[in-house]
């Protein structure tokens, strides 16, 4: 199973609350913090929805 690295680069201060949302259901609680979660379309939708506040790392 393949799997990608989200890091959270921006604060979500100032955010849409569903942006919050999405950023909390994909693990990621503080800045700089680094997920593996598997790579399937529904994460991928989520890390698209907010591409601005996350980074995606070589796996």
């Amino acid at each position: 199973m393949s799997t990608v690295k989200v890091q959270l680069v921006r604060s979500t201060i100032g955010t849409l609350k569903k942006h919050r949302l999405v950023v909390k259901s994909l693990g990621l609680n503080r800045l700089h913090q680094v997920r593996e979660l598997k790579d399937c379309p529904e994460v991928r939708g989520q890390i698209k929805k907010v591409d601005y506040l996350v980074k995606v790392l070589e796996s």
